[in-house]
């Protein structure tokens, strides 16, 4: 891990995350798949809104954007439709992805274009005071919702299936290894890959909810998931309650920047 350290993080150190927070797992499990993959750090951008989960690119050694909130989809859109030889990857958290972010996370999922976005899903507006957000389970605690959260939340896998993506998995910072592979192959995905990254938050989300301390969350993590395999051998009433990780849903469909790219030829009076 120290050769990474080196490698792939700028020398920020300390971080701004509390103890406990695993949004340094999701990062270094993003860091692993970038290593594994063998991208060229040239060739590579990363790109975040605002948020917890979206300081993460202020410490990696790449060409970096930390843009405003819920607006680091159509920042990625446009570098990947100038540099279409380049890796995209997006960093968002819950709310920056699904809530003010939440039109750009289905119209680039429907456009299918080339982009691997990681959401962070700490439950909770971490940074900003605790607040629910729209993936806040529900009836679960938040500063504005002391008696609990009366929303469903959304399910953000099947969001991402329903409005387009070709890609979508769903993984934990418990298992922090099949989260790495997970998002290599998302990278490696030609098309608008999600890769949902469960991870806990001991002060904001934590507290309020009394779930104890992070190994807490790391144990309810290990004892509420079910690999979609396993899942797929039992009753339904077997895997009630539980939370499906693992690849949900892959397919293969014409990518947004070639397509754009033949409509610029055909303009310019090449091939009709």
């Amino acid at each position: 891990m120290e050769e990474l350290l080196k490698k792939y993080y700028r020398p920020k150190l300390p971080h701004m995350w509390c103890p406990g927070c695993g949004n340094g797992i999701v990062t270094a499990a993003i860091v692993k798949a970038i290593d594994q993959l063998g991208l060229d750090q040239d060739k590579t951008t990363i790109v975040s809104g605002i948020g917890c989960s979206s300081r993460a690119p202020g410490y990696l050694h790449f060409d970096t954007l930390h843009t405003a909130h819920g607006r680091a989809l159509p920042f990625a859109t446009g570098i990947k439709l100038a540099k279409p030889d380049h890796k995209v990857i997006i960093i968002s958290g819950d709310g920056d992805a699904s809530a003010i972010g939440g039109n750009h996370f289905i119209h680039a999922a429907r456009r299918n274009i080339d982009l691997t976005l990681i959401v962070y899903n700490n439950n909770i507006y971490g940074m900003t005071g605790g607040q629910y957000s729209p993936l806040t389970p529900h009836m679960a605690k938040a500063t504005t919702a002391p008696y609990g959260n009366v929303d469903r939340a959304f399910d953000l896998v099947n969001l991402a299936k329903g409005a387009g993506a070709t890609f979508v998995a769903r993984s934990t910072t418990y298992h922090a290894k099949q989260l790495s592979e997970l998002v290599a192959k998302a990278i490696m995905h030609e098309g608008f890959s999600v890769v949902e990254a469960m991870t806990g938050c001991p002060i904001s989300f934590g507290r309020q909810n009394k779930m104890g301390k992070p190994a807490a969350l790391l144990a309810w993590q290990r004892d509420n998931t079910i690999s979609v395999e396993a899942a797929a051998k039992l009753k339904p009433e077997q895997v009630a309650g539980k939370i499906l990780i693992g690849l949900m849903h892959e397919e293969v469909a014409p990518e947004y920047t070639a397509e754009y790219a033949k409509v610029i030829k055909q303009a310019m009076g090449g091939e009709r």
